[in-house]
């Protein structure tokens, strides 16, 4: 006597639930996390050896000191606001863009006031801008 076999189902673990949950944590980690935005750049203060380049008797200098005050070829400005240092650079320098534009800037100085002076240089249509350095400590001269 012959006896039917039965037919074995095939046995495998359903993964639409497992699948169902990664997405799920996925998602609510996608959702929880928080970006920084980075705001602060690790950058040293250049130092430079080598010879100094002529100084032209009709340059513009710009100073910026520690706390961000500017002034224009020794003359103190009355505020921090780019429009008076726009006013001061216009009132020295009049249409000649020509004219050696120097940047001197406190090693403590925010950057932002340094970048400030630079956008508006670039702005004002002057080409020879040049930044101060200063000599490392124990170079030789």
């Amino acid at each position: 006597m012959q006896f039917k076999r039965q037919v074995k189902a095939e046995e495998s673990v359903n993964l639409t639930p497992l699948i169902d949950v990664v997405f799920l944590l996925l998602i609510f980690f996608m959702v929880s996390t928080t970006f920084t935005k980075e705001t602060h750049l690790n950058i040293d203060l250049p130092e430079a050896v080598g010879e100094g380049a002529a100084v032209a008797a009709d340059n513009i200098e710009v100073s910026v000191d520690a706390q961000g005050n500017y002034s224009v070829n020794g003359q103190q400005l009355v505020n921090k606001q780019v429009a008076t240092l726009r006013d001061a650079i216009l009132d020295v320098a009049g249409d000649e863009t020509n004219t050696p534009f120097i940047i001197t800037a406190d090693a403590d100085a925010a950057y932002q006031a340094v970048v400030s002076v630079m956008d508006l240089a670039g702005q004002l249509g002057f080409v020879n801008l040049s930044l101060t350095t200063r000599h490392p400590q124990g170079a030789e001269e």
